[in-house]
């Protein structure tokens, strides 16, 4: 444990290099594209009864749609990055066919008081920072609100209030993540966590079903690196420990989001076994991932995770996930050897967000789904831009472009029914409108592309991160 000393020198560099960077930010550009056009911030805290919709929503859907997203209130846009927002969810409920309510509310944080004078919600917080923008998901009863590398979760109620922020029962002492994935075998949760005040040091925190810290195991690592997702298969949690790492030299100038390319830092992935704490590690062509669409072991040991790779990613100053996106990709790894993991493209189009029928998730699968990126990237990141099915068996590969003028975010897979068969069911997600200024949640056809229905929503639902259906 640090001594007082050791803390209160900590706690002077920390403020020295916070003035700095505060001088130094007066300096950048004010413009900034994730601050204006689709991704402006809404001024209100909304309610919208009985939408109108186009189309049947299914009966079998009776639940909420529940996205998150960054929302900043402060106007500043000045070393902005998007990944930095006042986190705010957007949600529609959706019962006996009819688009029941809309409603988007900000989390509830210390600097939403400060900022916008809404009270803050009570409960645990880590640090100073206490902002939740990046995944909702529904776990052990709960509707949590989550961001990595920083704040606990945030437990929202069913129209979205902010109830409380937690530690799982004060079982949780570092920090969480974004994407915990769940073991559909044991009702288990896995999480890869880092902290950027811990820059030797990620942690692997298991959960059981009922929501308990089952533990929270250190590992040691080097540069701090910045790791957005895992993935579990039934043995092992793989851990992406890629080229982008904590930059000083950027905090210093003034950025808010201090990750950078880092072409020193080793890639590798690591592959933790379940049972214990020992960890292979395997070397990895330089790439940086963000998410998975599904990890599992093949009958002869060899771990498969299919991810949407890049080439670089953050390789300079920039407001935005900006990098040469590689598509669709398969990499092996042989846990026994550790030899270098072997990367093989599935579908090299531009692509992110890739879901798969979660039903499945740690296990063999056949059918992936993804929304398309722009050719030539984009200011704003989104632009419009295909949704992708992928048949991993027959190798057969489905478009569904939804409009010139239309940006579809994160679309989640819906099963039709828990015995369905695989990709039965439904994608869900919103579809911006640029033309006409509104949005649409979208309910379309998980094999054939097709809309089932439409929810119309009277103005732009800023893009976000992640979301995910909530069966009531």
């Amino acid at each position: 444990m640090a001594s007082v000393l050791e803390k209160t020198i900590r706690s002077a560099v920390t403020a020295g290099v916070g003035a700095v960077a505060g001088l130094n930010r007066k300096r950048l550009d004010g413009e900034n594209a994730f601050m204006r056009g689709i991704h402006t911030p809404m001024a209100e805290e909304l309610t919208l009864q009985d939408l109108p919709v186009t189309g049947t929503i299914p009966a079998e859907l009776d639940g909420r749609y529940v996205r998150i997203g960054p929302n900043p209130h402060y106007g500043e846009a000045k070393g902005h990055h998007w990944f930095v927002g006042d986190g705010m969810v957007h949600g529609v409920k959706l019962s006996g066919g009819r688009a029941e309510w809309y409603r988007n509310r900000y989390i509830r944080s210390n600097r939403i008081e400060e900022r916008a004078g809404l009270k803050a919600a009570p409960g645990p917080r880590r640090g100073m920072s206490d902002t939740v923008n990046t995944n909702v998901v529904q776990f052990a009863g709960q509707t949590l609100a989550m961001v990595e590398a920083g704040s606990y979760p945030a437990i929202l109620s069913d129209e979205l209030e902010t109830i409380a922020y937690s530690d799982f029962g004060g079982g949780l002492a570092g920090s969480f993540t974004a994407h915990p994935h769940e073991d559909p075998a044991t009702g288990e949760f896995h999480a890869i966590c880092y902290d950027a005040t811990q820059p030797k040091r990620i942690t692997h925190v298991a959960l059981g079903a009922d929501g308990k810290v089952l533990r929270e195991l250190p590992i040691a690592v080097e540069n701090g690196p910045s790791i957005h997702d895992c993935a579990v298969t039934e043995n092992f949690v793989l851990i992406f420990d890629l080229p982008v790492t904590f930059s000083m030299k950027a905090l210093i100038a003034g950025q808010q989001f201090p990750y950078r390319w880092n072409a020193a830092h080793r890639a590798r992935v690591g592959l933790l076994r379940r049972d214990s704490d020992t960890v292979s590690w395997h070397d990895v062509d330089p790439a940086y991932v963000f998410h998975v669409a599904n990890s599992y072991e093949e009958d002869g040991g060899r771990v498969v995770v299919d991810v949407c790779a890049y080439e670089t990613m953050f390789d300079g100053d920039m407001a935005g996930p900006f990098g040469k996106p590689l598509g669709l990709e398969r990499w092996t790894i042989e846990p026994a050897s550790g030899a270098k993991v072997e990367r093989a493209p599935i579908d090299t189009a531009p692509q992110e967000f890739p879901r798969c029928d979660e039903r499945f998730f740690g296990r063999p699968y056949r059918f992936a789904w993804s929304t398309g990126l722009p050719q030539e990237g984009d200011e704003e990141f989104f632009a419009a831009a295909p949704l992708i099915r992928h048949d991993l068996e027959t190798d057969e590969k489905t478009e569904r472009n939804l409009g010139e003028h239309a940006v579809p975010g994160e679309f989640v897979f819906v099963a039709r029914s828990a015995d369905a068969e695989e990709g039965d069911g439904w994608l869900m997600g919103y579809v911006i409108d640029r033309a006409s200024g509104t949005t649409d949640l979208a309910i379309i056809d998980a094999t054939t592309l097709a809309d089932v229905a439409r929810v119309h929503i009277p103005h732009v639902v800023p893009p976000g991160f992640h979301g995910n259906w909530m069966p009531a």
